[in-house]
């Protein structure tokens, strides 16, 4: 039976007091939580946010990190530094790191490599456009995407992945794919999963589904049987998001 995964996605919102102050009203609400909960924020927020949980079950992920161990890349974090902190997330390749940062496949694939390389759990992302999905070409855009964002891992580190199915035209416009529509596309996540590394272990990966979740949705999407709980946009600011990890 895989555990249910909420995380919340801050994205480039909260100040280290803002991000005290939001840890202070959400952890006591998130305790016993049966479900695994990740805080996912700004790189400087990450020691904050960490201090903040401690003693909790709370995990705490970065929303971004480079390919490489360290060297001459002005700006950038690694893997090492991360892990040394005691951060034990990383969402990689959302698609606003691809729209607006110009991320490939082939750089996000070096980066999970890296991030498994030094115990960090990736939270891969992949997902359509509102063009894609009305062309009908959803599930092969994803599987493309899959195919070459996990290329070269082992079944054994395929295991240390969680996915998150995104579709692009859903993250902050409050539309939601129906439940449906969202259990049609993670199923398609699990079977090409399932051709890369077998069936044993496609059914041990945690697929979460992402693109405006809230507290009103979150019960029927993650009753879905491929959908094991749901990276949280916008409503991960907010009190609802302890709403969305009950249910």
């Amino acid at each position: 039976m895989r555990k249910k995964i909420i995380a919340g996605n801050w994205k480039m919102n909260q100040t280290p007091m803002q991000a005290k102050q939001l840890c202070d009203m959400l952890c006591p609400q998130l305790e016993h939580a049966a479900a695994d909960v990740v805080f996912c924020v700004p790189f400087t927020d990450l020691q904050t946010v960490l201090d903040a949980v401690q003693g909790t079950d709370i995990a705490v992920g970065a929303q971004n990190m480079h390919f490489a161990d360290q060297g001459a890349y002005t700006g950038e974090i690694s893997a090492p530094m991360l892990k040394e902190m005691g951060v034990s997330y990383v969402v990689l390749g959302h698609s606003e790191r691809r729209e607006y940062f110009a991320e490939t496949d082939s750089a996000i694939n070096q980066k999970v490599k890296q991030a498994l390389a030094y115990g960090l759990t990736p939270i891969v992302c992949c997902g359509e456009t509102l063009e894609q999905r009305e062309a009908n070409i959803t599930i092969e855009w994803v599987r493309m995407q899959l195919k070459l964002d996990l290329a070269g891992l082992s079944e054994q580190q395929a295991k240390g992945v969680v996915i998150a199915y995104e579709p692009i035209w859903a993250i902050g416009t409050g539309k939601t794919a129906t439940k449906e529509q969202a259990q049609e596309v993670c199923a398609a996540i699990r079977t090409v999963l399932g051709e890369m590394f077998g069936k044993e272990t496609a059914e041990q990966i945690r697929i979460q589904y992402g693109g405006s979740v809230n507290a009103k949705n979150a019960a029927e999407l993650f009753a879905m049987p491929d959908i094991d709980g749901g990276l949280v946009g916008g409503a991960s600011l907010k009190e609802e998001f302890a709403q969305i990890v009950r249910s």
